[in-house]
């Protein structure tokens, strides 16, 4: 093997990566790839996520998959994944105290639903308020909430780890999640809002 060329991923990377597109999403979720970072584990994958109704963007995201075949400390196991979701929020439901613990379980709820088996969980909910000095003075305090979490999947195929993150995004955006018997449809390909561009 020359100097500088890297062995191909492992096989049980790139099928778990491949189960991180889904075929279809709720038509409120645009997901894309990511660049995904380097050095974090031997091998890693990324996909990004916005949450829109009509043309407001309401929550985005990022879902980044881990894998190291000699796993790491507090992984539990040689994959890992770690969520990043941000919403814009109303000041009064972020200065709610009980808002950490309801945030939270939105994660583990909607991985239960999609029977997505993990361990190892762990994560911090943030909110943040912003608000305009100087020639921003006019701009509206707006407040935002912030999930970062990681735990590891059970299983290779990350489908239902996946969804449980899409819906996790439309909950942080004020969505309901679709009942168990009803099925997203996919959005057609001369619909306008699947070429969104931002």
């Amino acid at each position: 093997m020359p100097l500088g060329d890297q062995p191909p991923p492992p096989a049980t990377f790139l099928r778990a990566a491949q189960s991180l597109r889904l075929s279809e999403v709720r038509p409120e979720i645009e997901l894309e790839d990511l660049p995904a970072p380097q050095r974090l584990a031997p091998y890693s994958a990324a996909i990004g996520a916005s949450v829109y109704r009509d043309d407001d963007e309401l929550a985005v995201g990022r879902l980044i998959l881990l894998y190291d075949p000699d796993g790491q400390r507090g992984w539990e196991g040689p994959f890992r994944l770690v969520a990043y979701v941000r919403a814009d929020m109303e000041p009064e439901i972020t200065s709610d105290p009980l808002l950490g613990p309801v945030v939270w379980s939105w994660l583990t709820e909607t991985l239960e639903s999609h029977q997505a088996d993990y361990s190892a969980a762990g994560g911090t909910v943030t909110r943040a308020v912003s608000e305009g000095f100087g020639n921003k003075a006019e701009d509206p305090v707006t407040t935002e909430l912030e999930l970062r979490a990681s735990w590891s999947p059970a299983q290779e195929d990350l489908s239902g780890h996946v969804a449980a993150w899409c819906d996790l995004m439309c909950l942080a955006a004020g969505i309901p999640p679709l009942p168990p018997d009803v099925a997203a449809l996919p959005r057609r390909r001369d619909d306008p809002e699947s070429d969104r561009t931002k």
